[in-house]
């Protein structure tokens, strides 16, 4: 295991393995699941609440062990799941690719070593390792100097055709470019720190030594590939803290404004650069520098020829692992990489298309009626994907049959646990109440909609699926204290 990783990957067996025991690999039953029983009038009751008034909330509740739906309101009716749709996206990720898969990313060169000097070009060729960091290229620069080389006469070529040259999934906004989870997925990428947001650096801002002075700021890692324009003013102690940092669209100029007081504290931001493959070979030519490599030639992209020699071949953790930071902190570029790498793996074709394609014969072997869905994205961002709660929670229960489903749950965000990579974006909700650290469920967020899906065990010990995606909502962050309320209740049933 990588890293923190290993430290963070903490596997819930008991929660886990209670519900293997009590499949039934038979077709889920349906059945006239009503209001009119005691948990449908509790649900029900939840629902009538004002904060939906407007709106749909779409909700499906089934058995773990049997399939059968005990309780749903609007179940088959088509509604954007925001990031519920990775529940899919990891599923055909562990279906298709395999819980042992890794990403490889490749050094190369069509050049010979004669005393220290590398006469040819090298190839950074990025083979979609959204886990890329600075120690990475450090390590593979390492293996350069060990094999005498002190300079390449010849060029660095950053190779990213792996995969298509879209970057950015259909329906994204541009308003959405610069931030981190709507970064450019790209075959050749690197990620500032371990929760692997990659194509993007983290600016931090934080007071001069005294008012009237520019803001310190600082770049993680440290890159010359962005311009940052400082424009923040240092301000007495006790003065407002107000920063403003944007990326000036098709550029990599970013524009840091505002005040900050003496005695403020530091503010961090993540900033989708423009064009992640020259970011990626920037990192590596430093690294390259601090191993002491002087490079002659220029920094390109293009692609390696085939006979080109293998330097080194560095590969992530496996997909068991990378899935933890995917699912647990809702990594929008991770599911848009696995969409892109099943595509290459299944259709020889790094794309959108070929990848959902795959995705959607995956979910159709679940059982999932695709008739009635509508797939864009792998990780939930657009606004045109739509698919039925009973749907999602017909997902859930097949798959319990995999032998890659403790992978998967493991995955997933665990109520009111504070550990970031356990709790995820669960971490802070239903603390206090019977289902902290009991509902194991992926959350969902994009404009007007809120939804969460997932396990939860009563106090009866009865094993329950459940699916709930809120469309229309003026406030999708309000709302979600009504999903908590469900979850709640699931929790107590006896």
């Amino acid at each position: 295991m990588n890293r923190k990783i290993k430290k963070s990957l903490i596997v819930l067996v008991v929660l886990m393995l209670a519900f293997i025991p009590y499949i039934n690999a038979g077709t889920p039953v349906k059945s006239a699941a009503s209001a009119g029983t005691e948990l449908g009038q509790q649900l029900t009751r939840i629902l009538d609440n004002p904060l939906l008034d407007g709106a749909v909330a779409g909700v499906s509740v089934r058995s773990a062990a049997t399939g059968e739906i005990l309780f749903e309101q609007n179940g088959d009716i088509r509604l954007r799941p925001a990031s519920n749709m990775k529940l899919l996206t990891a599923a055909a990720a562990l279906d298709t690719l395999g819980k042992t898969y890794k990403f490889n990313t490749e050094v190369l060169t069509d050049g010979k070593v004669k005393a220290k000097i590398l006469k040819g070009n090298v190839y950074l060729k990025g083979k979609g390792d959204p886990t890329l960091l600075e120690e990475d290229f450090d390590e593979m620069a390492l293996v350069l100097k060990n094999r005498g080389v002190k300079m390449i006469v010849g060029n660095l070529i950053g190779d990213d055709s792996w995969y298509d040259d879209e970057r950015y999934s259909p329906d994204l906004p541009w308003t959405d470019e610069t931030e981190y989870y709507g970064a450019q997925v790209s075959a050749l990428t690197a990620s500032p720190n371990e929760d692997y947001d990659a194509g993007t650096v983290i600016v931090e801002v934080g007071p001069g030594q005294e008012a009237g002075q520019k803001a310190a700021l600082s770049l993680s890692p440290a890159t010359d590939y962005l311009k940052i324009i400082n424009k923040v003013k240092t301000v007495e102690a006790g003065g407002k803290k107000d920063i403003s940092i944007k990326r000036e669209h098709g550029t990599n100029s970013v524009i840091v404004e505002g005040t900050i007081p003496l005695n403020g504290s530091k503010v961090k931001s993540w900033v989708a650069v423009w064009e992640p493959a020259e970011y990626a070979l920037d990192l590596f030519k430093k690294s390259l520098e601090e191993q002491g490599i002087k490079l002659a030639g220029r920094i390109l992209q293009g692609k390696t020829p085939e006979k080109a020699n293998l330097v080194v071949s560095h590969e992530s953790m496996p997909l068991s692992e990378l899935l933890v930071p995917f699912m647990k902190m809702s990594n929008n570029g991770h599911a848009e990489t696995l969409v892109k790498e099943m595509g290459k793996k299944e259709k020889g074709e790094g794309s959108w298309e070929k990848g959902l394609e795959v995705v959607e014969t995956n979910a159709k072997s679940f059982g999932v009626n695709m008739d009635t869905i509508v797939l864009r994205d792998g990780s939930g961002i657009s606004h045109v994907n739509l698919i039925p709660a009973n749907q999602l929670s017909k997902l859930l229960f097949t798959i319990q049959t995999k032998d890659w489903f403790p992978v998967y749950v493991n995955a997933l965000p665990v109520s009111g646990i504070s550990e970031r990579m356990v709790g995820g974006t669960l971490r802070n909700r239903m603390k206090n109440t019977a289902a902290a650290g009991n509902v194991i469920a992926k959350t969902g967020s994009i404009s007007t909609v809120s939804s969460l899906s997932g396990y939860v065990i009563g106090k009866s010990g009865k094993k329950y699926i459940f699916s709930v995606l809120l469309n229309n909502v003026l406030d999708d962050t309000a709302v979600k204290k009504i999903e908590d309320e469900m979850a709640v209740l699931l929790s107590n049933q006896q």
